[in-house]
């Protein structure tokens, strides 16, 4: 991980102009989605999603489907980081043991490959995540240092954005918008790291087409880390249970940035102005001592329990009762800028519940549906208007990239019966 360390001295903003306009929006919700504009112009969507039984869900069976062929090399991988679609329906997949990005047609048909491994042109040292832009322009990451590759859909490499200054470890979230400026995070950690009460900082930093450095989009304050002693000489850091994560998503012309502490997700055009607060409710976010007991429980029974082999004193450290825990919940794990301009948000996954859902919410930023699927195994990679794209695993670590119809309520005005493809 890239880091860049803050004194502890040194408060860190949070988007200090868009605090400021926080201050200053209609922060109510209900069942009924509400627009609140501020005195600067930003629309601030909320939106009440835990009452509404609206649904979208994947189809039933994958419309495409590769990578289960032992037998054929561009159809078995080992390792995939990255899946996308181009616009004539192919798709493309990031396989990083073998170093290559491969194309197959919408059948599953591999149509050519490009990349290898090494230093040189074209070459990968560590591919790593996809970014598809319009032409079907593929940039792909690579690292170590964090760079891009950049290729046409017919295999031609064009060219290599190296950032400047070097990120010796990939961006941990970001993206690549359209017009070729890259949003890059870094962490940042403060000089005080042992007692669970000063946070970190993710630095989200902008980046030209050719990898120059723009300047910095904002400071996003993550959970403070602590550090549990295991020896006398070794310890372990780690952050608090139920410890909220921090986003931030880029795709087409639209930035993602959120805190997972908070029920919102801010959105900045290309040109970095903030034009939209989602907002949703989630009031019952309390944690209690039952949900940091069963939080240790489980993972003592995912790692086989105490005797187990694999048990050491790190195991204990995990669970060790001066690991403090959040008061409250995260609000999300996940963020995604759909292909087509939603926004999708993953809600956290509380210890003993159910199975989260996606939700999603419209460019326009009112609330879509919750996604019901049936299928289980599944990583996100890529939401389109009405396509899901990801990657399944199966109980023997068998990856394949597969893709799904997506089904979206049909809009108020559609005709009786009716829904989207």
């Amino acid at each position: 991980m890239h880091r860049r360390p803050v004194p502890s001295s040194v408060p860190v903003p949070l988007l200090p102009t868009v605090l400021a306009l926080l201050a200053a929006c209609d922060a109510s919700s209900g069942p009924a989605t509400t627009i609140a504009i501020d005195s600067a112009g930003v629309e601030v969507v909320t939106s009440d999603p835990l009452n509404s039984d609206a649904t979208c869900s994947l189809g039933a069976e994958p419309i495409f489907r590769v990578g289960d062929d032992e037998n054929d090399e561009a159809h078995w991988f080992s390792s995939i980081r990255g899946v996308g679609r181009l616009s004539d329906g192919s798709v493309a997949v990031v396989d990083r043991t073998s170093a290559e990005i491969r194309i197959f047609d919408e059948t599953g048909r591999h149509l050519r490959s490009m990349g290898r491994p090494g230093e040189g042109p074209g070459e990968f040292s560590n591919p790593w995540k996809l970014w598809i832009l319009p032409g079907d322009t593929l940039w792909v990451g690579d690292y170590r240092p964090w760079r891009y590759q950049v290729f046409t859909a017919s295999g031609e490499w064009v060219r290599a954005a190296r950032l400047d200054p070097v990120y010796p470890n990939p961006t941990r979230q970001g993206g690549v918008l359209d017009n070729g400026i890259s949003i890059n995070t870094t962490e940042s950690w403060s000089t005080r790291r042992d007692d669970f009460s000063t946070p970190d900082t993710l630095v989200v930093e902008l980046h030209d087409a050719g990898g120059r450095m723009m300047g910095t989009l904002a400071y996003l304050p993550t959970s403070p880390v602590g550090r549990i002693q295991i020896s006398e000489v070794a310890g372990l850091v780690r952050r608090p249970i139920f410890a909220p994560s921090v986003f931030a998503d880029a795709r087409g012309g639209t930035i993602a940035l959120a805190v997972g502490r908070d029920t919102e997700v801010r959105l900045l055009d290309d040109a970095f102005r903030l034009r939209r607060i989602v907002r949703w409710s989630d009031p019952d976010r309390d944690v209690t001592s039952a949900d940091v007991q069963a939080w240790r429980d489980d993972y003592i029974e995912r790692r086989g329990g105490r005797n187990s082999p694999e048990w050491d004193e790190r195991d204990d450290a995990t669970i060790d009762p001066e690991v403090p825990a959040a008061d409250e919940f995260p609000s999300m794990s996940g963020v995604r800028i759909g292909r087509d301009g939603r926004l999708w948000v993953l809600p956290y996954q509380r210890p003993r519940a159910d199975r989260v859902r996606w939700m999603a919410f419209e460019p326009d930023g009112a609330f879509l549906c919750h996604l019901q699927s049936a299928q289980t195994g599944l990583t996100t990679y890529e939401f389109g208007e009405d396509y899901w794209l990801g990657v399944h695993s199966d109980e023997l670590g068998i990856q394949t990239a597969v893709m799904y119809p997506l089904h979206t309520p049909a809009p108020a005005d559609a005709p009786a019966g009716s829904e989207m493809p």
